[in-house]
């Protein structure tokens, strides 16, 4: 069994040292909390619990702390996908909930898997997710005073491999701030967050180069064609310098490889495989 997490990059909305201590330590509880719930319960399971805890966390933009949009506004995607059945889920623009990603959860028993804006809204009150405010101060203040020179680029996600080997992958996201309304993320698609049965990635960075590198899927497609993780990896994120894409992964194989990397340091992420690593 083995856990990986990521809470975006330290450069999220001018975060400073002292946030970023909190950052860390927020990951290694978080971590250890996913890793226990996997002891007895699915991949599947455990990362839309372990992305659940990253949404309620304000450090990160995910859920509750989430950017303000150009409009005033806030609004949410999260996807989830299942490696075993290799159904994917998630909302898109999402108003007024506390986890997106529970809302991605309740989706993959139905037909449409993937709903956007005023339908995912409509579908989560239907379903008993009941109105949320994800809003904080911070994200108030900085949209009031319009901090431009902040660099957004927080997501949330986690891989998980369970007891029977199989894999899952959870990405949750609260945008990039200031976008305009309507603008998709690589968040609720499969370039931001895919599993199958051979590896699982969740992505994080800058929306429109993971959209256009396409790198989740790719990632996970090469490692089922027979190359490691971390060629994978390596493959993927070289072929986004044309471009100077902007990303960070984390990932995990059914044989346990585990890997992470970035193109920009520096993303924060947590590990849980017999001991917490959380990368500084």
């Amino acid at each position: 069994m083995k856990l990986i997490i990521h809470g975006g990059f330290f450069s999220e909305s001018g975060t400073n040292q002292e946030v970023k201590l909190a950052k860390q330590e927020a990951l290694d509880r978080i971590v250890q909390q996913g890793y226990d719930y996997l002891k007895t319960h699915t991949a599947n399971e455990t990362v839309v619990y372990t992305t659940s805890l990253l949404e309620d966390c304000d450090l990160f933009n995910a859920g509750t702390g989430s950017q303000i949009q150009s409009d005033g506004k806030i609004r949410l995607s999260a996807a989830l996908m299942d490696g075993q059945t290799l159904k994917f889920s998630g909302v898109i623009n999402v108003e007024d909930v506390q986890n997106p990603i529970q809302v991605a959860e309740k989706l993959l028993t139905y037909d449409d898997r993937v709903l956007s804006g005023n339908g995912a809204q409509v579908f989560a009150r239907e379903h008993g997710f009941a109105y949320f405010n994800p809003e904080i101060p911070q994200r108030r203040q900085e949209y009031e005073t319009k901090l431009n020179d902040s660099i957004r680029l927080g997501t949330v996600g986690c891989v998980a491999l369970d007891a029977d080997g199989n894999l899952a992958a959870a990405t949750s996201t609260g945008g990039k701030g200031y976008e305009i309304p309507g603008r998709v993320s690589d968040s609720p698609t499969v370039a931001g967050n895919y599993a199958n049965a051979f590896a699982g990635i969740s992505c994080t960075g800058v929306g429109e180069d993971i959209v256009s590198g396409a790198v989740a899927s790719k990632i996970v497609t090469r490692v089922t064609d027979g190359m490691t993780l971390a060629q994978a990896t390596e493959k993927t994120l070289t072929e986004m310098k044309p471009f100077d894409g902007f990303a960070g992964i984390i990932g995990l194989t059914a044989a346990g490889e585990i890997y992470h990397a970035d193109t920009h340091p520096y993303m924060v992420w947590a590990l849980y495989d017999e001991e917490v690593k959380v990368f500084n």
